[in-house]
């Protein structure tokens, strides 16, 4: 098995290293473009913000790049941006041109190269020397020098020196030095001359594409990325390549050497771990695949996947995929999903679904889905549902639902659910909510802003009374206790309800309400349970107080033989008046009558 590992990398390894890479995209001539504006003591990012509307383009930049808070005074009349920049910035910063972007980049230093040996041969090409600082003389260390096409690239040591090897039939080969705080340079070395060349005046210089480092920051990455590669990433941040293939071994053993965090692939196979700017076909690893930028169509991995710009497809991990950009598609991990843009897809995670933006589509974790902005679609986990902004569709979860926004969803918990405004359904033991226009159903309803009311009653059974009531109108918790005096003929009940308000004015409603409750009869041998509907008419005399009462009909079941009651308890709860049913079911007619109070 160890050994057809081998052939597979080796041939894939050979195969993409005879790829000559093509690089993408093509000028934009933003910084040609002619503007016309007037600045007076104004801050240089209010300065940049009036170019990029005069130009109809953008700016990116490190905020500690410069002072934003440094005052400007021009007065441009058809001027280049290329030279207004130079103007401000007084040579000091680099620009590269990026789809509508223009990425400015620290570099007020000029380094050259300066070759030291140079040799041909039938299809070899032995290059080495030094980069040196242009205006100081000294060598310049951790350079990295590279020919973009042939896709090979070095470091200098701490002398500055290089030695690069090409292998091939090529006429030329241009390399190109590059250094945070430098300005780039190339030079072209003819296959024909052996001598010192001249420089090279490189045209896709300003033309760069906007690639993050958040990867390289992550722990699971700095562990997998050497030193080397981080500093290359540094050094070259706007230049990336597309090739068919792409094989590694581990992130420092690819077929495209250091360079492979430069590359987008057609397909790649990562045997242990791969570290590549993105694929646009098919990616598979061992355990982990490392991608600076794009993930489209396929990513398997045996641990996990790293992309720092978007997903777009399938991507399956063992343990983790963790997307910086957003996600669209189909994404499934053992333990962990986290997507810190927007995701419109089909999310399993076997502990965990964690994102920072929008999300649409269907989530599933075994133990929790958190959703820091919006979330429309179905939930379900094992634990919770967590959704920091307004909530659409259905969530179910083992635990609770919690909607820090507006929830319109059908919440279904094993214990609460809470919305900060519930506009949809809950279904929970318990469910809370700031306001309520929905409906909540339950054993307790809380609606800080519904029915916190008390109400005060008599019937034909109980003498006294006393209901808790919330929720809001359209359903409505019922927790009440009751007692009869007599000295002959007590009974005390306790028991739970629901209720629904039809409203026809501000003063006047009606209120359908059922409860069921549990009669003690001086001893708890024996279950005695009622079952109660009545219909209220309520009129409000003032807020705060109401008059009600109106029809009932109950429906008791007992297993109490005749006379069972305790002494000086009610013997005989069923009145003589009363409709028999199968078993010891009887029913009556009744009525209801109290206040309600706030």
């Amino acid at each position: 098995m160890k050994t057809n590992l081998s052939v597979i990398f080796l041939f894939f390894f050979s195969v993409a290293s005879a790829q000559q890479a093509q690089t993408t995209g093509s000028a934009q001539r933003n910084l040609s473009r002619l503007l016309s504006f007037t600045a007076k003591q104004e801050p240089v990012s209010q300065v940049l913000d009036k170019m990029s509307k005069a130009g109809d383009f953008y700016f990116a930049y490190n905020g500690a790049l410069f002072n934003q808070d440094s005052l400007v005074n021009m007065n441009i009349r058809n001027v280049p941006v290329r030279t207004v920049l130079d103007q401000m910035f007084q040579g000091k910063v680099d620009y590269k041109e990026s789809e509508n972007y223009i990425i400015l980049r620290y570099a007020v230093n000029h380094l050259t190269i300066e070759p030291e040996t140079i040799t041909t041969a039938d299809n070899l090409y032995l290059i080495s020397g030094y980069v040196v600082d242009t205006q100081t003389g000294r060598k310049v260390k951790q350079a990295s020098v590279y020919e973009k096409r042939l896709l090979q690239s070095t470091l200098t040591d701490d002398n500055g020196y290089f030695r690069l090897r090409f292998k091939g039939e090529h006429k030329e080969v241009i390399l190109t030095a590059s250094k945070e705080t430098y300005r780039d340079t190339a030079l072209v070395f003819l296959a024909d001359i052996t001598i010192k060349p001249e420089s090279y005046d490189d045209p896709d210089k300003e033309n760069g594409a906007i690639f993050s480092n958040a990867i390289e920051e992550l722990g699971i990455s700095r562990f997998f990325i050497s030193s080397a590669q981080r500093i290359q990433n540094l050094n070259i941040p706007n230049f990336f390549a597309n090739t068919p293939f792409q094989a590694s071994l581990t992130p420092g053993l690819s077929s495209h050497g250091m360079m492979s965090s430069r590359v987008v692939n057609k397909f790649s196979l990562n045997v242990i771990g791969g570290y590549t700017a993105g694929v646009e076909g098919f990616e598979m690893a061992g355990l982990f695949n490392l991608n600076k930028g794009d993930v489209k169509a396929l990513q398997a991995a045996g641990a996990f996947n790293v992309a720092g710009g978007s997903v777009t497809g399938f991507q399956i991990a063992g343990l983790h995929n963790d997307v910086r950009g957003n996600t669209r598609g189909f994404q499934a991990a053992g333990a962990l999903n986290v997507v810190k843009g927007n995701v419109e897809a089909f999310q399993i995670a076997g502990i965990t679904n964690l994102v920072k933006g929008d999300m649409k589509g269907f989530q599933a974790a075994g133990a929790l889905n958190v959703n820091s902005r919006g979330k429309n679609g179905f939930q379900i986990a094992g634990l919770g549902n967590i959704n920091s902004r307004n909530s659409r569709g259905i969530e179910i979860a083992g635990l609770g639902n919690i909607t820090s926004g507006t929830s319109s969803s059908l919440q279904i918990a094993g214990l609460f659910n809470y919305a900060k405004k519930n506009t949809g359904f809950q279904l929970a033991l318990l469910n809370f909510s700031d306001s309520s226009t929905g409906t909540s159903l339950g054993l307790i309803n809380l609606v800080q802003d519904g029915y916190h009311k008390i109400s005060i009653s008599t019937n034909e059974l109980v003498q006294t009374n006393v209901a808790l009531k919330t929720g809001n109108a359209n359903l409505y918790n019922i927790l009440f206790a009751g007692k009869s005096y007599s000295d002959t003929a007590k009974i005390a009940t306790l028991g739970l309800g629901f209720g629904h308000d039809v409203i026809f004015s501000k003063h006047l409603s009606l209120a359908p309400e059922l409860s069921f409750q549990y009669l003690y009869l001086g001893n708890w041998k024996y279950s005695n349970i009622l079952t109660k509907f009545q219909l209220n008419l309520q009129i409000q005399l003032f807020k705060g107080f109401t008059l009600f009462g109106g029809p009932s009909y109950a429906y008791y079941n007992s297993d109490a033989p005749a006379g069972a009651s305790a002494k000086n308890y009610k013997q005989d709860v069923v009145p003589a008046k009363h409709h028999s049913f199968s078993g010891n079911n009887k029913g009556w007619y009744g009525w209801n009558a109290g206040i309600t109070l706030f």
